[in-house]
């Protein structure tokens, strides 16, 4: 079990725990959502002399950013179930609720990582405005997010969403906290037929544990690997189409 630094107490989240379980570091999604984060701002690793991601979880990109580029990422989180599974070999885990805006963070971190975290919050403005007190001046925020509202179903419900995004939604959101969408990208092309399926085939599931498993699936080796090979065979960036949306953040202020 990794060192927990707990600068605020645990607290119950909007998030499946149970996902938590099912998503490990070789899972195609998993893989695929940061090699389209390398393609699309991984340069910005590279200038940020300390980087924190916001709701880490169990660790996965915090991991990866340890592995592809030898670099720490501070992880905040208040899921005491997530933080107590993390992957991180040598980055600081934090139980920390980034509202209470700890001084020992102010404008601290030139790049911030927020994946699939703001379709869970209610009040998306009082959370991005937490997060640029602890963003350093001319930082990058890159967010991932689920696309589609039309693609909402048991699955978003089960696993805490509280939205979907469009690009407009997203610019919209932005704007009203002073960000600018500086690049941005569609990516999930060729899983939108299953992820559209996804509303139908789960009406009949009971259960968050079951919805989940049934809407995030493990496959075995092989199709994980035959996956992981169609997503490859998608355009990065590109802005057709996705069942996700990813996007750099800078402050117009």
């Amino acid at each position: 079990m990794p060192k927990i630094l707990y600068l605020s107490p645990p607290a119950q989240v909007s998030m499946a725990e149970h996902w938590f379980e099912i998503a490990p570091l070789d899972h195609f999604w998993v893989r695929r959502r940061f090699e389209v984060f390398q393609r699309l701002a991984g340069g910005l690793v590279a200038g940020a002399r300390e980087i924190a991601e916001i709701g880490c979880g169990h660790g996965l990109v915090q991991r990866q950013v340890e592995d592809a580029y030898n670099r720490e990422v501070s992880g905040f989180d208040l899921n005491e179930f997530a933080l107590k599974r993390n992957l991180s070999r040598r980055s600081a885990v934090c139980c920390y609720d980034i509202c209470q805006r700890n001084p020992q963070f102010h404008e601290r971190f030139d790049l911030i990582f927020l994946f699939d975290v703001l379709e869970h919050i209610d009040d998306e403005d009082q959370f991005l405005q937490a997060i640029m007190f602890h963003m350093a001046p001319g930082g990058s925020l890159v967010v991932n997010v689920p696309a589609g509202q039309w693609m909402y179903s048991a699955y978003d419900r089960a696993d805490g969403h509280k939205r979907r995004y469009s690009i407009r939604s997203l610019r919209h959101v932005a704007a009203r906290n002073n960000l600018d969408v500086a690049e941005w990208c569609y990516w999930g092309f060729p899983l939108l037929p299953a992820v559209m399926l996804r509303r139908f085939w789960l009406a009949g599931k009971r259960g968050e544990a079951e919805i989940i498993s049934a809407g995030f699936p493990s496959p075995g080796r092989s199709m994980n690997r035959l996956i992981a090979w169609l997503y490859r065979c998608e355009p990065t960036p590109q802005k057709l189409l996705g069942t996700s949306i990813m996007a750099v953040l800078k402050s117009t202020k």
